[in-house]
């Protein structure tokens, strides 16, 4: 099996990808890096958004796809598709279904009466908690300041109702779940779903908040980096579509 080198990287909510700095930073020059990224001015339905980062994927050579919290859906799709080249996913505080499924109603009326969003540091402090850093708070600003609302809007409703389950059904290549131990937004349970619908999912637990790649980006990337290196050896995974 040829060498994984290309790893495609799918943004949170945001979408700008601008967020993913301190992670590729951290990964170094050994893997080469794609963001895809999503339109900020403009609603688009989460066909749309696949379609977006399907026409980003490399055409030749292998790669790895990454899809963070809000794009673990959108990559479950692309791997369900089962394209020639691509060897492993990756999801990062992510979920196949929305991960807090009882607060659905309430949070669909909050949207629905279009409740302004919450300020920049109440945000922050769900996302990052005791690990932020001026940094990382600066980067999450200047992100969503280039974010149209109703955008923003728009993508809190489709967590609410995406259910990608049973194309995770279909997903037998070699699958990373990265979870962050204080993960106020994504419960454990979406670690544990993934794992026991995805055929060939682990799962690794690192110290940190719902924004990992930004405030643990080194753990993370060894992580991950550890992943494509057990990947890349020879006959360690069998290709998609067949059992392992």
């Amino acid at each position: 099996m040829s060498g994984v080198t290309t790893l495609v990287l799918l943004p949170g909510m945001d979408g700008t990808g601008d967020l993913f700095a301190p992670f590729v930073a951290a990964l170094g020059k050994e893997f080469t890096t794609h963001i895809v990224r999503y339109p900020r001015d403009r609603i688009a339905n989460l066909e749309e958004l696949t379609n977006i980062a399907r026409s980003a994927l490399p055409t030749t050579g292998p790669y790895a796809l990454l899809g963070e919290s809000f794009s673990g859906p959108i990559a479950i799709r692309l791997a369900a598709e089962q394209p020639q080249q691509l060897r492993a996913l990756v999801l990062c505080c992510s979920f196949a279904r929305n991960p807090r499924a009882w607060l659905a109603g309430t949070a669909s009326t909050l949207l629905n009466w279009r409740v302004p969003m919450p300020p920049v540091g109440l945000i922050s402090a769900a996302l990052m908690g005791r690990f932020a850093t001026p940094s990382a708070k600066e980067a999450l600003k200047a992100a969503l300041a280039g974010v149209r609302t109703d955008v923003l809007r728009a993508r809190m409703k489709q967590v609410l109702a995406v259910d990608t389950r049973d194309l995770l059904k279909r997903v037998t290549l070699p699958l990373l779940y990265l979870r962050a131990a204080q993960d106020l937004l994504v419960p454990a349970q979406s670690a544990s779903e993934v794992q026991g619908l995805a055929r060939q999912a682990t799962v690794t637990s690192l110290p940190g908040p719902h924004f990992l790649l930004q405030t643990q980006p080194e753990a993370a990337a060894t992580a991950v980096k550890a992943f494509l290196h057990q990947l890349n050896q020879p006959n360690h995974y069998p290709p998609q579509g067949e059992p392992p």
